[in-house]
């Protein structure tokens, strides 16, 4: 579906970002994936590679900070020469009431979660163009569509990436770049692993599928939008949630 494609995977070391590259990987892709400061991680994720004889590689950079996106991007055409895929995945939670929340709060998470997006692809855009073909695959949440308490930055974030999306897949069409974003649910990520049993029974009562997803079901998602059976596809919305929106 994607062998010997070169995608690039923010936030890659945990949960989402870590599923998304390691299915890539498997899949043939030729794998780089940013973290921010989990060093053991990636050096785990990159061994991990070697013992499966794929190509996966990792670089720190902060994903808020438009030179790290350039950098990040720079290393990935220095050791392949080329970039099909990004994968904008990386993200904080900094969750407050609104009447508690600092500016500190709504700016960071804006930063890691929003802006991220726009500097990893505004750097990968410009060698997509040349080469006439791109996939940017956006990862969003269901909050974005739905809005949750306590999360006003996050879901400011979230939404902002939706229509990031939308406008940018209009700009590029015309140069065989697609742009989707994937809304995951309740996923099972270092966050709801915090959840106490009662807060997960709330969780899954309004879920039609009654269960909280795995991070593969979101990474399968993003290689659907990776692969060749979504050429005719951009600008669209995939919400992956057991239900919860429909």
């Amino acid at each position: 579906m994607i062998k010997d494609k070169v995608a690039l995977v923010t936030g890659g070391t945990r949960g989402i970002g870590k599923s998304i590259a390691q299915v890539f990987a498997a899949n043939g892709a030729k794998v780089i994936f940013t973290y921010h400061s989990s060093i053991e991680a990636a050096q785990e994720i990159e061994q991990w590679g070697k013992n499966n004889q794929y190509e996966i590689y990792g670089i720190q950079a902060d994903a808020s900070k438009f030179s790290d996106a350039e950098k990040s991007i720079s290393f990935t055409l220095e050791k392949f020469n080329r970039l099909d895929i990004l994968v904008n995945n990386a993200g904080i939670t900094r969750d407050n009431l609104l009447l508690r929340m600092s500016e500190e709060e709504f700016d960071s998470v804006i930063s890691a979660n929003l802006k991220s997006v726009f500097n990893y692809t505004k750097c990968a855009v410009k060698p997509m163009m040349s080469q006439r073909y791109g996939r940017i695959i956006n990862i969003s949440s269901v909050v974005g569509i739905s809005g949750n308490p306590g999360q006003a930055n996050y879901v400011s974030a979230k939404a902002g990436v939706i229509g990031f999306t939308k406008s940018v897949a209009k700009e590029l069409a015309s140069r065989n770049i697609t742009v989707n974003a994937v809304a995951p649910g309740f996923i099972e990520t270092d966050m709801t692993k915090k959840l106490n049993d009662k807060q997960k029974e709330a969780i899954i009562s309004v879920i039609p599928l009654k269960k909280i997803g795995s991070p593969d079901v979101i990474a399968k998602a993003a290689l659907f939008f990776a692969s060749e059976n979504a050429d005719y596809i951009t600008g669209q919305v995939l919400c992956v949630d057991g239900g919860m929106t429909m």
